[in-house]
């Protein structure tokens, strides 16, 4: 059986979790680039951290549970950077810009 333990204060993750929605909505709002990005990308990931720790009730889990969370976000990271070079390339012969020709309605139809 696992141990006793206390549960978090959700009112007060809940309250970080709405000043951190805030500022990441503000950041956009100032129209500088790399606020933008530490807002969106940086935040995001402090959030995904406190709910995964608090509300999953990973934090009283053991050491694998991370170390297989890192491990899976890493594999996650290797994924996404391996192929979007491939996914963002508009160039060669079998790639077809319809919504700059403005054809992809009349394909569906």
């Amino acid at each position: 059986m696992s141990e006793a333990h206390a549960h978090p204060n959700y009112i007060k993750i809940w309250f970080w979790l709405l000043i951190l929605l805030a500022i990441s909505v503000a950041g956009p709002m100032l129209e500088i680039p790399w606020v933008t990005v530490v807002t969106a990308f940086g935040i995001a990931a402090v959030k995904t951290f406190m709910v995964a720790a608090k509300f999953m009730h990973l934090q009283f889990e053991k050491k694998i549970i991370w170390y297989l969370l890192i491990i899976c976000v890493t594999f996650l990271g290797v994924f996404y950077f391996g192929v979007a070079a491939d996914i963002m390339n508009s160039s060669g012969q079998q790639w077809k810009d319809c919504i700059a020709d403005n054809t992809c309605i009349e394909q569906r139809l």
